[in-house]
């Protein structure tokens, strides 16, 4: 719990490439103190050029030393003087032949060593270090970085005691190894004392195929969504295809009787399901009575009869 990784060497041979490209078996203190001198060298003798970093490369009989700066133009010098004045000074730290590069760096607002030093630059000049944080927090941001933090350590503001602040803005995920993240220290040295200056930039994720070369764009889906079909790009969907109307059978064709047969059919059941009502009973009436021409002559041979008695 608590130990600190360097976020650069996490990240070595993943997404970070070596900054010192060499092999020694029995020479290899001497090759290591030896380009410790030269980084030292470059450091003093560059101190104004915005260096970010010096990558060394050794061959059989050469060594290639490549600076990056923000500001090759006072490394070059006029007419290339300062090259040739820093290509000498390094031959006399080592018996090769020394090559000499200097590659720019294009945006210096998302390097964190360069981000370091100018907040170390403005501690010395006594600007107060909450303002300086800040101001280099919102100049990285717009820039285009997805995340920065910035921390100072020391006397600050010369008070007697000392102590640690800090500021972030976004995400800085140290713990992601496709998260590219620039880390610089500087020391800033000012009349009470020496003050730290650590600064980490999040650049977005690397996802190239070999050190250094990653791109810093977003992840494609792996798989399509669930229900969706994707197809290459520059390419128009099939056709459907057309359905004819299948040819009328005997079996197929039906007529309004047979419909209506099967229709009773099919509500048959469901009549069946329903409970049947009971016939409601009704009181019989009794028929009127019909006279024949017999029974109305009987009745009338009747009437006389009946006076008579």
């Amino acid at each position: 719990m608590g130990h600190k990784v360097h976020p650069y060497g996490f990240r070595i041979g993943i997404i970070k490439p070596w900054l010192a490209k060499w092999y020694a078996d029995r020479d290899y203190a001497t090759l290591l103190q030896e380009d410790m001198r030269i980084r030292e060298l470059v450091a003093r003798q560059l101190s104004n050029a915005s260096v970010s970093q010096v990558e060394i490369e050794r061959g059989i009989n050469h060594v290639t030393v490549t600076v990056h700066t923000a500001k090759p133009g006072i490394v070059i010098g006029k007419g290339g003087a300062n090259v040739e004045a820093l290509r000498t000074n390094v031959g006399k730290l080592t018996n090769k032949k020394v090559k000499l590069e200097i590659k720019e760096i294009l945006q210096p607002e998302l390097d964190g060593m360069l981000l370091a030093q100018n907040v170390a630059g403005q501690l010395e000049r006594r600007i107060a270090f909450r303002k300086a944080i800040k101001q280099s927090i919102q100049r990285t941001i717009k820039a285009g970085a997805k995340g920065v933090k910035i921390q100072v350590s020391g006397r600050l503001g010369g008070s007697e005691m000392s102590r640690t602040e800090w500021d972030k803005e976004g995400r800085v995920p140290l713990g992601t190894l496709r998260a590219d993240i620039s880390y610089g220290v500087v020391h800033a040295h000012t009349t009470y004392g020496r003050i730290g200056v650590k600064a980490w930039v999040y650049r977005g994720e690397q996802l190239g195929e070999r050190p250094g070369s990653a791109r810093t764009e977003p992840r494609a889906p792996r798989r399509a969504a669930v229900g969706t079909r994707t197809r290459p790009a520059g390419t128009r969907p099939a056709p459907a295809p057309s359905r004819a109307p299948a040819p009328a059978t005997a079996s197929t064709e039906e007529t309004a009787p047979q419909r209506g047969a099967e229709a009773e059919r099919l509500k048959a059941p469901a009549r069946a399901k329903a409970p049947a009502a009971a016939p409601e009973r009704k009181k019989a009436t009794p028929a009127p009575e019909v006279q024949t021409p017999a029974s109305a002559d009987a009745s009338a041979s009747d009437e006389p009869s009946a006076k008579e008695s």
